[in-house]
């Protein structure tokens, strides 16, 4: 089904021309985002634009999502996915380097940025560069961000668990720090394969819990299900 895109309930996502097809983190940072009062919103390398979109349904009209990305054919296809929704007057997309990009300061930044670090064995093609941190590394994802977000903003995350310990450094080192950390469990009773970060400029209590995808016997996690029902077709 790859070819043929995505559909959710309110909306449809073709990535046949995206490294990165719509997949588990982009879903969960698009349901888990707190949007709270965020008016200007960034979507931080935005693919096939799943995230902006999830993000523009739960939001009012009054919320504007800029989708960031780097890929000239992944940001023309995200450009289509959005042009084809029902809320293209609400998101833009913009074809470029975080690390060039210019703007006013956003109220909430959000990512699924590359897995791997630099160095790693990685797959060949387009795919491979997209996940590959060579590109974007955590140090310049956090700088730039911490760079583009208001006083009062926040930066949420989708990571595998192995990027965790470097995230936390790389906040701290640009004055943000950690309010919420939810650990992903594929399935009840395993480890956490990834983690929902919020990060802040101004320190408060952690929230800490679990997302527990599927259950033991095969059905989805409770709190799961709420997060991803507004989204998916058969939920």
């Amino acid at each position: 089904m790859a070819g043929r895109g995505f559909t959710l309930k309110q909306f449809h996502v073709h990535h046949d021309r995206c490294a990165m097809k719509v997949g588990t983190d982009g879903i969960l940072l698009g349901a888990w985002a707190p949007l709270g009062r965020a008016r200007r919103i960034l979507d931080v390398g935005t693919g096939t634009g799943l995230v902006a979109l999830m993000l523009a349904q739960r939001g009012d009209e009054e919320v504007h999502i800029t989708g960031l990305e780097l890929d000239e054919a992944a940001a023309g296809q995200a450009a289509d996915n959005v042009a084809a929704s029902p809320w293209p007057g609400q998101i833009s997309i913009v074809q470029g380097a975080l690390q060039q990009f210019e703007a006013e300061p956003f109220e909430l930044i959000v990512s699924n940025p590359p897995y791997f670090a630099p160095g790693q064995a990685f797959d060949c093609a387009a795919r491979a560069r997209a996940r590959h941190g060579g590109s974007l590394s955590l140090a310049e994802l956090f700088a730039h961000c911490s760079r583009l977000l208001s006083p009062t903003g926040l930066l949420c995350l989708v990571l595998p668990w192995q990027a965790q310990q470097d995230a936390l450094q790389q906040a701290d080192s640009n004055g943000l720090f950690l309010l919420e950390r939810q650990s992903v469990i594929t399935r009840e009773g395993k480890s956490p394969g990834r983690f929902l970060l919020r990060f802040g400029r101004i320190k408060n209590c952690l929230i800490a819990g679990d997302i527990v995808i599927n259950t033991e016997n095969g059905g989805y996690g409770d709190i799961y299900k709420g997060m991803v029902s507004p989204f998916y077709l058969k939920m």
